[in-house]
């Protein structure tokens, strides 16, 4: 009985939702954190089948790029949301989707046309300001930082890695509802 306990207690642990800490910058050494390009690596790295990633702007990620790969490699569905550059209605001057599209050919790219309707009311152009990173819908990245390599290693950018409980798979819903939906479009 006490082993049989024992493993249930185990279990229902390891379902539990974890949260750690991610911190780009200056460190104080009093506080425990991870690196933004660690827990990023980490989530791609931990797909077996989906991962969705979210930024306004991505270049100059190499190691993120490599991850990328891998995860391709592994017959990893990937998909991208990101801000289309200014040549396609958004807001960057650098084409981002485009570029991803060159690193990733199989990964599905999606850009927002920012209009956005609240109930036939005011009507306004946005952009795509949100950054994150969710993997099989078990693992979460929410951070500050866009994928590039300044927010990866020198900018001081936060985050939180969740791993296990609701919100992974909340976010995954969300973000494949604005594709279903259409808000936001394949490139």
């Amino acid at each position: 009985a006490a082993l049989r306990g024992a493993s249930a207690t185990a279990s229902l642990v390891g379902r539990r939702e974890m949260i750690d800490l991610v911190w780009t910058g200056p460190s104080t050494g009093l506080v425990a954190s991870r690196r933004t390009d660690q827990a990023l690596a980490e989530v791609i790295r931990s797909a077996r089948r989906r991962l969705f990633l979210v930024s306004f702007v991505a270049y100059s990620i190499d190691s993120v790029t490599n991850c990328l790969r891998e995860a391709v490699e592994r017959n990893v569905q990937i998909d991208v949301l990101l801000e289309s550059a200014k040549e396609h209605g958004g807001k960057v001057d650098y084409d981002s989707a485009g570029n991803m599209r060159k690193i990733l050919p199989s990964a599905s790219i999606y850009t927002w046309s920012g209009i956005w309707d609240s109930g036939g009311q005011n009507a306004f152009t946005g952009a795509v300001h949100a950054k994150c990173a969710v993997a099989d819908s078990s693992m979460a990245f929410i951070t500050s930082a866009n994928l590039t390599s300044a927010a990866m290693e020198r900018n001081m950018e936060a985050g939180v890695l969740v791993k296990g409980g609701a919100l992974p798979a909340a976010l995954h819903k969300h973000l494949e509802a604005l594709v279903a939906t259409r808000i936001v479009e394949r490139m």
